[in-house]
């Protein structure tokens, strides 16, 4: 049960996420949502009259979540119900729309507040002008979540606006496309398909990573990031990061997560043309694959797998310890310290292999062999992604 919690999670952060045959980038966190949700159950209690038992009556079918927490952040007793209308088409809004569902509540000299979540052209909104007409409320509200002015075409009132949007077709919270898409929790705009391959390699010490990416970036003509190409450009050139991440390295601390992803943002805005990237070294904590997912999401981009190499450690073991002979690197002579480091990647790898598995996106290439077989193998995947 735990794994599936998890799973969901990560499923629903906020990266490109593809519905059908179009592709959605993040728009809006779920924490701003809650916010403005809470904003205006706040501003029309603060405009109810005291005493006065309002109606909420919601717009299926995508402002079920919308209403559902709308209700319970407005503080005074009220009643809900439902209608449904229908003016999209797939991810167009029609001139024409149908009420399927009437109401079954009686209205006459109620409070009416209709709950919206998107009001664009107007054309839902004034059908429900038309159904109210003849109900003899004694006031009807709109409140909608997210409003688009670009392209409202009625001279119609909205009493309570969450949010102006740009005319962009989106979904989440609610809203769908062909019905995929309303369990995310924030919101996400249509946008075009992501064209760059980004790839994560991972490979044990020992296992032919540099070399392995070294190839495959001239193949895939992408950009090589290694993270501790990275961190040593910095310090050397003590940019504000290098000497930031200096500070705690000289202390004798880990470098906050932080700098380590504002040191790699910096390597792919100065790339912001490639054709992709190969990340070496990075992500090393969930918390900085899913910093990595979100960024390059609001770039158009994302991550399209993670490729880890593996290889016995036994046998990665016996060539380090021959290597030593010949490299004078003392890690590579002492073998309680070789599978020490073999621990550390193990513990870490096992983390990130978790995370990109709940998402579909890992993939294990068998590491042994000559250089020109694993980088054919490596090949087989990168070409699928």
């Amino acid at each position: 049960m735990y794994f599936n919690i998890e799973s969901d999670y990560l499923c629903h952060l906020m990266k490109i996420i593809k519905l059908h045959d179009l592709y959605f980038k993040p728009l809006i966190r779920k924490e701003e949502i809650a916010g403005i949700v809470q904003q205006l159950a706040t501003d029309v209690k603060a405009d109810m009259p005291p005493g006065e038992i309002p109606i909420f009556i919601g717009i299926l079918n995508g402002c079920f979540l919308f209403a559902a927490d709308f209700l319970r952040a407005y503080t005074g007793d009220c009643e809900v119900s439902f209608v449904k209308l229908a003016s999209y088409q797939g991810t167009s809004s029609t001139e024409k729309v149908t009420q399927l569902v009437g109401l079954n509540t009686a209205l006459e000299g109620r409070t009416v507040v209709i709950l919206e979540d998107v009001i664009d052209t107007g054309n839902t909104l004034q059908e429900i002008y038309k159904i109210f007409e003849n109900e003899k409320v004694k006031q009807l509200k709109i409140a909608t979540l997210f409003f688009k002015p670009t392209v409202f075409r009625k001279e119609l009132p909205i009493d309570y606006i969450g949010k102006n949007i740009d005319d962009s077709f989106i979904v989440g919270y609610g809203l769908d496309y062909n019905n995929l898409g309303r369990n995310y929790a924030d919101i996400y705009q249509l946008t075009t398909p992501p064209t760059m391959k980004n790839i994560v390699l991972f490979g044990p010490p020992g296992a032919g990573k540099g070399t392995q990416a070294t190839l495959l970036k001239e193949k895939y003509d992408l950009i090589h990031i290694s993270t501790g190409d990275v961190f040593r450009y910095n310090i050397k050139n003590q940019t504000e990061l290098g000497v930031l991440a200096k500070t705690y390295i000289d202390a004798g601390n880990l470098v906050p997560d932080e700098v380590t992803i504002n040191m790699l943002k910096e390597e792919v805005l100065k790339n912001a043309g490639a054709n992709g990237f190969i990340f070496d070294g990075f992500p090393r904590t969930q918390s900085q694959a899913e910093a990595l997912d979100t960024f390059l999401a609001e770039k158009g981009a994302q991550i399209n797998g993670m490729v880890a190499l593996e290889v016995s450690e036994d046998l990665l073991v016996a060539r380090l310890l021959e290597r030593g002979k010949t490299s004078g690197r003392s890690d590579d002579m002492d073998e309680s310290k070789i599978r020490n480091r073999f621990n550390e990647y193990n513990t870490k790898t096992a983390i990130l292999k978790k995370y990109y598995q709940a998402q579909n996106n890992y993939f294990g290439v068998d590491g042994v062999g000559s250089i020109n077989e694993i980088t054919a193998r490596l090949s087989e995947v990168f070409d699928t992604l």
